[in-house]
C-alpha cells in the first residue's frame, strides 16, 4: 500500500478514480432533474373553523384574549370562561367567571372519609 501524500487538491486526490455504477446511480442518471412547483393555491386549511384567519388577524384576536385576561386577572378573576355569541355582522367574544362549587353541608375542608387516626 502507497504511502498518502499530503497537500493535494482535490482534483489531484479524485484524479484518475471512477465511480462504478450502482443502482442507486443508475437510477439518478436515467431520470431528468425535477424541480418542485410552486403551487399558485395555498393549502387547505386544517380545520374548517380556522380557515378565515389570517396570521394578522390571529395576532390580533391573541392579543385581544391577551388584554382580556390581564383586565380579570386585575378584577381578581382567574377562572372563567369565555362565551362566544354572533350577533348580527359581530362576534363577540364573553369572560365569564367560572361557577365556584359550593361546599357540601357537614363536610369540613381538607377532611378525607375513611378511617380516623389517633
Amino acid at each position: 500500500m502507497s504511502k498518502i501524500k499530503k497537500n493535494l487538491s482535490d482534483a489531484e486526490m479524485f484524479k484518475g478514480w471512477q465511480e462504478e455504477p450502482t443502482f442507486e446511480t443508475e437510477l439518478e442518471e436515467e431520470q431528468p432533474v425535477r424541480r418542485p412547483v410552486a403551487s399558485a393555491r395555498k393549502e387547505p386549511a386544517d380545520d374548517i373553523n380556522s380557515a378565515y384567519f389570517t396570521p394578522e388577524l390571529k395576532e390580533a384576536v391573541g392579543k385581544a384574549l391577551l388584554e382580556l385576561k390581564l383586565t380579570m386577572y386585575k378584577a381578581g378573576t382567574v377562572d372563567y370562561q369565555v362565551k362566544v355569541s354572533c350577533q348580527g355582522n359581530q362576534v363577540l367574544l364573553t369572560a365569564i367567571p367560572a361557577k365556584v362549587k359550593a361546599e357540601q353541608p357537614g363536610k369540613q375542608p381538607g377532611q378525607r372519609g375513611g378511617k380516623q387516626r389517633g
